[in-house]
């Protein structure tokens, strides 16, 4: 089967992905697709065909079955950013590999993100929230919270967990945000590069010199012992490294966002402390700020009474499940006492985010803590003068001038 055999040119299929209007509402267009069918057609960049499973219930089961396929490997696995078009086979780490590979990933990091050793770091986490909100209102009364406080707060735990120096931090920020938000696939690739080899000599450095984070621990346990080598042990860092700040920083800003604009809910965030990882949930279900999740059928799969054909591409909506009305009562009205616990904010099945654990550590401290010590945060500029990220990439504000 060849890559023409995917191709499209006809316009009956929509375009996807596309870009939002409004920070934490669906891209306008999405509305068309919801309620008639759990899946509908729509195009990529390059008109090849795509399965959009807009369903609650039929998302779930499709992202547990393994006749769905991660491997980015794979010479038609589907591409939906241009920019990663050419990435010649190259495979990421957990994310991008099927079982037994990817079962052999993720036992080898599951002891460092269990709960227990997340709420072992709240404290410290607590304190960085702490300093952070200390020096912006020391610079107030006007801020991006970007910058000042939703990108450093994930920055500086994942370095901390993972043992990566803060002091590198502006460098592997800057790398990280041009592997994720390049144009090109040649600025992607240069990016690539330039994180690679940080972290290649990093690891290195870390077989000399053990201490004591994540990458000490998955070195001395698994490199040492054979059970990985030197270039998946980098590759395994790389992943960690940049999905462990950069849709937690889109998560804060989006979730601070999304509570100003629904200032009445800040109200329950604030009469009870117990409340916020509650209000939490609620955020990750409304925002979704991982828009969809890509697959591609190994084998033919019955959907809704629709036939997803093997070789297929199949695109998750995070976005549409967590809106569908099947699963949750006006499911676009953002409400903090929702109970919203089976969101899939996170994903579902094996590749469900391995983070989520840390993620929500950090986003029940920065926002439970933010609205606390400055409850009347406001928005310094309109909505609609917000900048936000492309549809194709984690969704959430590019900067974020408040006021209080």
């Amino acid at each position: 089967m060849t890559e023409t055999d995917f191709r499209h040119t006809g316009s009956e299929a929509p375009a996807f992905p596309q870009d939002r209007t409004c920070p934490y509402q669906p891209p306008k267009a999405y509305t068309q697709w919801r309620g008639e069918s759990p899946l509908t057609r729509v195009t990529l960049f390059d008109g090849r065909p795509a399965w959009l499973i807009t369903g609650h219930a039929e998302g779930r089961a499709l992202l547990a079955d393994p006749r769905l396929s991660s491997d980015w490997g794979h010479p038609v696995f589907p591409v939906v950013v241009q920019r990663t078009e050419d990435r010649g086979g190259l495979a990421f780490p957990l994310i991008g590999v099927d079982d037994p590979l990817h079962a052999r990933q993720r036992r080898m990091l599951i002891p460092s993100f269990g709960v227990k050793r997340m709420n072992a770091i709240r404290p410290s986490l607590q304190s960085l929230v702490d300093r952070l909100l200390d020096d912006m209102l020391a610079k107030g009364p006007v801020a991006d919270l970007v910058s000042a406080f939703a990108l450093p707060v994930p920055s500086m735990a994942i370095c901390e967990l993972l043992g990566v120096p803060y002091g590198d931090h502006d460098f592997f920020e800057e790398c990280s945000r041009d592997f994720v938000g390049a144009a090109t696939s040649g600025e992607a690739d240069a990016a690539f590069a330039k994180l690679y080899q940080y972290l290649h000599g990093l690891v290195a450095k870390k077989q000399a010199e053990p201490g004591d984070g994540l990458l000490d621990e998955l070195i001395a346990r698994q490199l040492e012992e054979g059970e990985l080598d030197h270039n998946e042990a980098v590759m395994i860092a790389l992943v960690l490294l940049v999905a462990g700040h950069e849709t937690t920083v889109n998560a804060i800003a989006l979730g601070a966002l999304t509570l100003m604009q629904h200032p009445e809910q800040i109200e329950v965030l604030l009469a009870d402390p117990a409340a916020v990882p509650g209000v939490v949930e609620e955020l990750l279900r409304f925002t979704s700020v991982s828009d969809y999740m890509v697959r591609m059928a190994k084998e033919d799969i019955e959907v809704g009474g629709t036939t997803v054909k093997a070789g297929d591409a199949v695109l998750v909506s995070i976005t549409l499940m967590n809106r569908d009305a099947q699963a949750y009562d006006d499911p676009d009205v953002f409400d903090a006492r929702r109970n919203a616990r089976h969101h899939v904010g996170f994903g579902h099945g094996i590749h469900q985010c391995l983070g989520q654990n840390l993620a929500r550590a950090e986003l029940e401290i920065a926002l439970g803590t933010l609205f606390t010590r400055i409850p009347g945060l406001r928005l310094a500029v309109p909505l609609d003068e917000v900048p936000l990220k492309a549809g194709h990439d984690a969704q959430g504000p590019i900067e974020l001038p408040v006021t209080w």
